[in-house]
């Protein structure tokens, strides 16, 4: 199970944020601190996965972007690193331009993508057709 999906720039400062698990507002914040500082302390040589307190961070970098997963151990890493990797092409077919200005539909992408934790959707024309959808009614 996915417990928390994360977007952080290369300051260390996060982005997006989504919990799959209730975790209260101060130990997010020294969570998210934590995971930033053992990703961004890594060299582009060591491996992706990470053993770190009771679950495994799964992260790939995207220029000065990084994409973490926090999973418990029953989650399969690689399809994890998968996820991720799909989830930015998708944010690169939808989006022309910046996407900080447009976290709504990140989200909203996230969404289709994970439900509760778990990866419930990689088809890329199913995950935008709610979004193309709201896009042609915001145009009439």
């Amino acid at each position: 199970m996915i417990k928390f999906f994360l977007m952080v720039n290369k300051q260390g400062q996060t982005r997006l944020s989504r919990y799959y698990e209730h975790v209260e507002i101060k130990k997010r914040t020294m969570l998210e601190a934590e995971v930033i500082k053992n990703c961004l302390s890594r060299s582009k040589d060591q491996c992706s996965f990470i053993e770190y307190k009771d679950f495994k961070l799964v992260y790939r970098q995207y220029a000065a972007l990084f994409v973490v997963a926090g999973i418990d151990h029953t989650e399969n890493e690689m399809a994890v690193y998968e996820l991720i990797h799909n989830f930015v092409e998708v944010l690169d077919k939808y989006f022309s331009r910046v996407i900080m200005f447009n976290l709504d539909r990140v989200h909203i992408i996230l969404d289709e993508m994970v439900l509760n934790g778990c990866i419930v959707e990689t088809n890329r024309n199913r995950i935008l057709a709610p979004l193309l959808v709201l896009d042609r009614v915001a145009e009439s």
